[in-house]
């Protein structure tokens, strides 16, 4: 039935039959995170990364309505290009698939489309949350949702700070979705290397990070986990400046009636725009070190 739907890439598929360390990357990030050409280049310096520390990468997407799981060059530029490609996540699917339209996945698509596969790991820039003000708008990432029912891993610089950090570590909590700090105690914030926010646990390795997802899945505790793993110290941002630059592009969104999926394509926008272009650069090396550490992770967990 799978197949009517879904297409992996042959290196993907034969390296999941084989047991072999396989990551898993967003697109939303390059159809709609950064601009021409960075967006791509990004995209492919990951899948390198991946490669030099001994996985595979998948990066997934959907396209003329075929899930794909494992990308060519050539698609991954038409991402990179492509103005009508939709911002996709769980409730988009099949209504991408049946309109055979473009899709872009976020990180609840990316961990559904992975598992489907059967790819267990994950990196990404930062996952979505709990929005600020969401008391009042309910306004709550669909991401948080996935990582409470899908299997997958999830290697990110923690929440986004454009969030309410408090509020998304309570819903993560009561879904019973482990957040843990990689060689950290507190949860990195996006940009930052600091929140505020303690971590469930520490782990300082890959392998200790495999044996506890192993441990996890063994026991039937469904649902993913959050790898919260920090900037790295050379390219993180003044913490004072960047949530200067975030409490403004929150008034302005708010003012301009921005909600739902529009909401954190504007916000970044906005704080790239506020910082000269600063937080670009140091969101592309964030998840550089997302990807490095994934691939580390899947290499770990496939020798169980």
């Amino acid at each position: 039935m799978l197949e009517k739907y879904l297409d992996v890439s042959p290196e993907v598929a034969k390296a999941i039959k084989d047991g072999k360390a396989v990551v898993a990357l967003e697109s939303t990030i390059i159809s709609h995170g950064m601009p021409y050409p960075r967006n791509v280049e990004t995209a492919l310096n990951c899948e390198k990364i991946i490669r030099d520390h001994g996985a595979i990468p998948a990066t997934i997407a959907i396209l003329g309505g075929r899930l794909k799981v494992g990308l060519s060059e050539e698609e991954i530029e038409y991402l990179g290009k492509a103005k009508d490609v939709i911002k996709t996540s769980r409730r988009d699917i099949p209504f991408i698939v049946a309109k055979k339209l473009d899709g872009a996945t976020t990180v609840a698509s990316t961990m559904i489309l992975a598992a489907l596969a059967g790819v267990k790991i994950f990196a990404t820039g930062g996952i979505g949350g709990v929005h600020r003000g969401a008391q009042e708008t309910f306004d709550i990432s669909a991401d948080l949702q996935e990582l409470a029912h899908t299997n997958v891993a999830v290697v990110c610089a923690g929440a986004k700070s454009i969030l309410d950090i408090g509020l998304t570590l309570e819903y993560l909590e009561t879904n019973g979705v482990p957040v843990v700090g990689y060689q950290t105690d507190e949860l990195p914030a996006f940009y930052t290397r600091k929140s505020g926010f303690g971590v469930d646990y520490r782990v300082d390795s890959p392998l200790e990070l495999a044996e506890a997802l192993k441990a996890k899945w063994d026991l039937g505790l469904g649902g993913g986990l959050v790898v919260a793993n920090p900037i790295p110290e050379a390219y993180e941002m003044d913490f004072d400046a960047i949530t200067s630059a975030i409490h403004i592009a929150v008034s302005e969104a708010e003012k301009a009636g921005i909600k739902g999926k529009e909401s954190t394509p504007f916000l970044l926008a906005k704080v790239k725009e506020l910082t000269g272009g600063d937080s670009l650069d140091s969101n592309i090396e964030l998840v550089y070190n997302n990807a490095k550490v994934a691939a580390q992770l899947a290499v770990e967990f496939s020798k169980f």
